[in-house]
């Protein structure tokens, strides 16, 4: 798999590729000069998995803000560039744990000179970041439209320019909101560099039609062993983002813990608010470390059975339901004790 042999690099104290477990990342959305919004939103999104996390620095005020956030929060900060050069500076001065920059728009090849000798200075990592909406005009012309094979070509030519340079100290990125464009795009450049990738499928949309977008886009390139970190681009709270992620990973196989929740889609026979009793336990469940599957189910006939391969489980009746432990029913509750007496059996959980 091609995430096993690509280079280790080092963005504060987490490790992403050669194989070290897949990072989610996600972007406030705050403005980065205040301080204290900006780490707030980021402990928010420490509590809910987020392992690296991004902030936009388009000025000094910004960058110098950099500092102050970076004492005041536990994972890795990455300071998000356009356009001038001399803001990537500022932020590595003010301890970013790593950049993000277009090389193509933070002003020619003597401006990039100058962020990666900052950059080599603090052993700062470099991502490289191209996405299809702002792919040189060239290979637009070349490929007779912005193409997979021109964003790969611009990807390698930005990092090779600062390989060039003597630096490799590099993280690679090639986003588009076109899925399939974006996977081939990725299955592309996976066999023409050891560099590791970001993956995401950039301005995916809402909540509902990002997630589809990104479940698809993601589950396709990871599942091909590609992709050293993530981030699900949401337009939203951006903890919707990594909770999106985690349940991506899970989902491949790529990350164990955490609780599924496994829920029927209802039918006629439901008797109770199932759908919104599944939302609770979704919403309950987030919070308790365990590695465990929980069913929730609409029919007290069916229940058991469709809950079977799950750890724990309830399924509703009218006006009641049973709890049900690897298949088995354990006891009758009434409805509006359901969620208490799963949260509580959770809670005790013993394998």
């Amino acid at each position: 798999m091609h995430r096993e042999h690509t280079k280790k690099v080092k963005i504060g104290d987490r490790v992403i590729g050669g194989g070290s477990p897949i990072a989610i990342q996600s972007m406030t959305n705050t403005r980065t000069e205040d301080v204290a919004a900006t780490v707030a939103q980021i402990l928010r999104l420490e509590k809910a998995g987020c392992e690296i996390i991004r902030c936009t620095v388009p000025t000094e005020e910004s960058a110098r803000a950099v500092g102050e956030i970076r004492k005041q929060i536990h994972i890795p900060l990455v300071a998000d560039i356009h356009f001038d050069y001399r803001m990537a500076v500022a932020a590595i001065e003010n301890g970013a744990d790593k950049i993000r920059i277009n090389p193509g728009n933070i002003g020619g090849r003597d401006k990039v000179v100058e962020v990666v000798a900052a950059a080599r200075e603090r052993h700062i990592p470099i991502r490289v970041g191209v996405n299809s909406g702002s792919l040189e005009k060239e290979l637009v012309e070349k490929y007779h439209g912005v193409t997979a094979e021109g964003i790969v070509e611009s990807a390698l030519a930005q990092a090779g320019m600062i390989e060039d340079m003597g630096y490799d100290n590099l993280v690679i990125s090639i986003k588009s909101s076109d899925v399939l464009m974006c996977v081939r795009a990725h299955e592309l450049l996976a066999g023409r560099t050891d560099h590791p990738l970001h993956v995401g499928i950039t301005e995916s949309g809402t909540v509902q039609s990002g997630n589809i977008k990104s479940a698809i886009g993601l589950g396709l390139i990871l599942h091909q062993g590609i992709g050293d970190t993530i981030r699900v681009s949401l337009t939203g709270d951006p903890v919707e983002e990594i909770r999106s992620a985690k349940l991506i990973l899970r989902t491949l196989g790529l990350r164990k813990g955490g609780i599924e929740v496994v829920s029927c889609p209802t039918c006629g026979r439901t008797q109770i608010d199932l759908i919104g009793l599944a939302n609770q336990v979704e919403e309950m469940a987030a919070d308790i470390p365990l590695d465990i599957k929980v069913a929730v189910m609409g029919c007290a006939v069916n229940g058991p059975g469709e809950a079977r391969e799950a750890d724990i489980g309830i399924a509703g009746g009218q006006g009641e339901g049973l709890l049900i432990r690897h298949g088995e029913i354990i006891k009758k509750v009434p409805e509006d004790r359901l969620l208490d007496t799963l949260r509580d059996e959770l809670l005790h959980w013993e394998a």
